[in-house]
């Protein structure tokens, strides 16, 4: 079955994360997208540990279904082949610094002055305009600006950034959705546009009802750490071997749980009979419960809170998630052969579709240079100036 985004040309001009990741996406859903890097060292992200084999991980992690390209961003004459590829492809995609595409002669508006239906994704670390549009794009920098970092973790640890670069992968996702949105529209107009967004933009666009409390009723959220802010009992509890999340949202979820704990006098307790009661006595009613929950394991509960209709789970280590039955059964994790680490593991892409239905990851992330010579034959170059842009140390083809 033919891949939603086949046919469509992306050349990625991004590094280290956001917007590798934003170019992954369009490319596990069948986009050609030929990730150019600058030689001799390549992508920033090659630099980063640890290390399979010499080969980054961070690298492995956002770069597959892609072909790699080799060029001398320093050299004349790879701007101009740079150029030359963004204005034969249909999407283009960056994450420098703003301005730098400008001073590359690779900006918006004189690319589409040659190919109006040209479309540019740009992804910035606080947008292009504003007092700090030109600070540099680093994650924790913009967890901490947006806030994000004020709502995670409790109020002994202060603020805490999230397990992941959230605002590098978010950013990636915006404009993933964007240019398609984008590419749509021209189907209907003829016309490509400037899709942008930053970190600080897409993390404000994840604030959700933390940022509607505050411009509502002028709240500021505190970080309360794995407790509901305004429910209770809700989060996390000790079991006898580690951590249980359970969320009984409902008053009839309440005394259900009692029900499972064998602890049913709690529900006529004066401290603990509404909701709001039990917010005022909740680290009473947590020691309360987990001295019944001691008694099991999380595996052990999670079955009989489920089938109480009572939301609840482990809280997983990434070695318990990866051979959990679930992710297996899902089909969560793919394998595909890299030229060097041969069988290669990935989390694929958790969006399924009829075309994606035996898998999404089609190929490894590529090696630098790997397809430099097949990628500008595609382009209309021909075997002769291939060869002489190699020799002349303009693009790099690895061996």
């Amino acid at each position: 079955m033919t891949l939603p985004l086949s046919g469509i040309k992306v050349l990625d001009l991004t590094r280290a994360l956001s917007g590798p990741f934003c170019t992954m996406i369009l490319a596990d859903l069948g986009a050609e997208v030929i990730k150019v890097e600058p030689i001799p060292n390549g992508d920033m992200i090659r630099q980063w540990g640890p290390f399979d084999q010499d080969i980054s991980v961070y690298y492995l992690s956002a770069n597959r279904n892609k072909k790699g390209i080799g060029v001398d961003f320093r050299q004349a004459e790879g701007l101009a082949l740079i150029r030359e590829l963004a204005l034969k492809s249909d999407i283009v995609v960056e994450n420098f610094k703003v301005g730098t595409m400008e001073s590359m002669g690779l900006g918006f508006e004189a690319l589409r002055a040659i190919r109006p239906e040209l479309i540019v994704g740009s992804i910035s670390g606080f947008g292009s305009t504003g007092p700090a549009r030109d600070w540099p794009g680093f994650d924790q920098i913009a967890q901490g600006y947006s806030g994000f970092m004020s709502l995670t973790g409790t109020p002994e640890s202060g603020p805490t950034r999230v397990g992941t670069a959230i605002g590098d992968l978010t950013s990636g996702m915006w404009v993933a959705m964007g240019v398609m949105a984008a590419y749509i529209e021209r189907q209907r107009t003829g016309l490509g546009q400037h899709v942008e967004t930053s970190l600080l933009a897409s993390l404000l666009g994840l604030l959700s009802v933390q940022g509607q409390r505050y411009l509502s009723v002028g709240e500021v959220p505190q970080p309360c750490g794995n407790v509901h802010p305004v429910i209770a009992p809700y989060g996390t509890f000790e079991t006898a071997d580690g951590p249980l999340n359970l969320a009984p949202a409902t008053h009839d979820m309440w005394v259900r749980l009692c029900d499972v704990l064998e602890l049913p006098s709690l529900t006529t307790d004066p401290r603990f009979r509404t909701n709001a009661e039990r917010m005022q006595n909740r680290l009473a009613l947590k020691e309360l419960l987990e001295s019944s929950l001691r008694k099991k394991s999380r595996m052990e509960w999670t079955p009989l809170m489920i089938a109480a209709g009572i939301p609840a789970g482990p809280i997983n280590s990434l070695d318990d998630v990866f051979a959990d039955e679930q992710v297996v059964a899902c089909k969560l994790v793919e394998t595909v052969e890299h030229p060097l680490l041969g069988m290669l593991k990935q989390v694929g892409l958790p969006i399924k579709l009829a075309a994606t239905a035996e898998g999404s990851v089609r190929s490894a992330p590529p090696l630098l240079g790997q397809h430099t010579e097949e990628v500008l034959a595609a382009y209309g170059l021909s075997p002769e100036a291939i060869r002489e842009l190699i020799k002349n140390k303009v693009v790099y083809q690895s061996s």
